[in-house]
């Protein structure tokens, strides 16, 4: 299906699949999946490399800027294993995947202007069109230009067997009432937060993905984007 050169906006609260459509999207249509955590974790490992983070997590802030102010290159590449990025020439998805880069991601994420780095580069993304990103805030704050907003929900039941059985299967052993807990935390974090908080944008059609399999949520959106822009196959 030949899909116009768009930007796919993706919002929803936790536990709603949006990081696995908006990557089924990418791999059945053909548009690169902007991975913001990446690019955070991109930061991190170039930070490590040049000793600007220490094991207390402290983090030589002038030194850090002058790196991104440099002129890093940051750009992701689609392979049959999705999209891997790079920086240079030098593909760097295994490293950014590290414990060690895990473990100090947080810290460099929230320096103001290491957000502000990664926002730039996901508009100059954006920018050119055919990419899709999901989160709390592409929507209304990321891409609020962009030509398809979608709005992911889930009963919060479903949502909260979804997170157990990610968590049991990566060895971890949550009761229930734990992970709905953290759910409905989370939710009230994300919709009550100063900067950017969750909501559905205006013009953001909603799908509910409570009872549909990630076949079904494909072929909706593939219906959707046939309607919306009237292509014929």
């Amino acid at each position: 299906m030949n899909v116009p050169d768009i930007i796919i906006a993706i919002d929803g609260f936790s536990a709603t699949g949006k990081s696995t459509l908006a990557k089924l999207i990418a791999k059945e249509f053909d548009f690169v999946y902007l991975d913001s955590g990446a690019l955070y974790r991109g930061v991190t490992l170039l930070a490590q490399e040049a000793g600007l983070i220490d094991e207390g997590n402290n983090i030589d802030l002038p030194a850090l800027r002058s790196l991104l102010d440099s002129g890093v290159d940051f750009h992701f590449t689609l392979s049959p294993d999705g999209n891997l990025l790079f920086t240079g020439e030098r593909c760097i998805e295994k490293e950014i995947r590290s414990l060690k880069v895990s473990s100090q991601v947080s810290p460099i994420a929230a320096v103001p202007f290491v957000r502000a780095f990664v926002d730039n580069l996901l508009h100059e993304f954006g920018r050119r069109g055919r990419v899709v990103m999901d989160g709390r805030d592409i929507g209304t704050a990321v891409f609020p230009d962009a030509q398809v907003k979608l709005f992911v929900t889930a009963s919060p039941e479903v949502r909260a067997q979804r997170r157990f059985d990610e968590m049991v299967a990566k060895g971890e052993n949550p009761t229930m009432e734990e992970v709905r807990k953290n759910l409905e935390e989370r939710d009230y974090i994300d919709s009550h937060r100063e900067t950017n908080p969750l909501r559905r944008a205006d013009d953001a059609f909603v799908m509910d993905n409570s009872d549909m399999t990630l076949h079904e949520e494909i072929v909706w959106t593939r219906g959707f984007l046939m309607g919306r822009f009237g292509i014929l196959e």
